[in-house]
């Protein structure tokens, strides 16, 4: 008896408060970094601790329900499985996230005042194609010209604005300076 009440149905409550709190974490933890930002060891971050009470719990009534073990090796088993899993957790998955690039993707934002290499002639009232060099790879977009002038095909422009997804593109001259 824990608390008066037995293993099975403080395992329980321990399992779907900590669940709960894992569901609540996922939607509201860029809110709760702010607020709680105690910790600042990886180890005790809120999803591995919650994940250790979920495994530990989870555990410690399955050992209950199916074995005659005694509960004070219960507990002992249920914690241990528990912080090999929340090491493994870390050391496997959220280290290696962390340290990943964010994203390969780009914004069409992000693409103002890129160079590219015009691939298809833009004429002075119509539509070319340019193909935009960026660490992910190459990018071919549909170009217009922001002076109303034609630019031929391999010169280098640079693009001025991103409008519903067409580069508005001006000749790029390295050695002019405008300030």
């Amino acid at each position: 008896m824990v608390f008066g009440y037995p293993p099975e149905v403080v395992y329980g409550a321990v399992l779907v408060v900590s669940a709960l709190l894992t569901v609540l974490y996922f939607f509201f933890s860029d809110v709760l970094d702010g607020l709680f930002d105690v910790a600042d060891h990886p180890l005790f971050s809120p999803q591995l601790v919650l994940s250790f009470f979920i495994v530990a719990s989870a555990v410690g009534l399955l050992a209950e329900w199916y074995t005659d073990w005694a509960s004070r090796w219960i507990v002992w088993l249920s914690v241990g499985v528990a912080l090999v899993v929340v090491l493994l957790l870390h050391f496997f998955v959220f280290l290696p996230l962390r340290s990943a690039e964010a994203s390969l993707g780009y914004t069409d934002a992000d693409l103002e005042g890129s160079l590219a290499k015009v691939i298809v002639s833009v004429p002075p009232d119509g539509f070319g194609e340019i193909l935009i060099s960026r660490q992910s790879g190459v990018v071919a977009k549909a170009a217009k010209s922001a002076n109303n002038e034609a630019i031929p095909s391999g010169e280098e422009v640079i693009i001025v604005q991103m409008e519903n997804g067409v580069a508005v593109v001006a000749r790029h001259d390295p050695y002019h300076l405008s300030i």
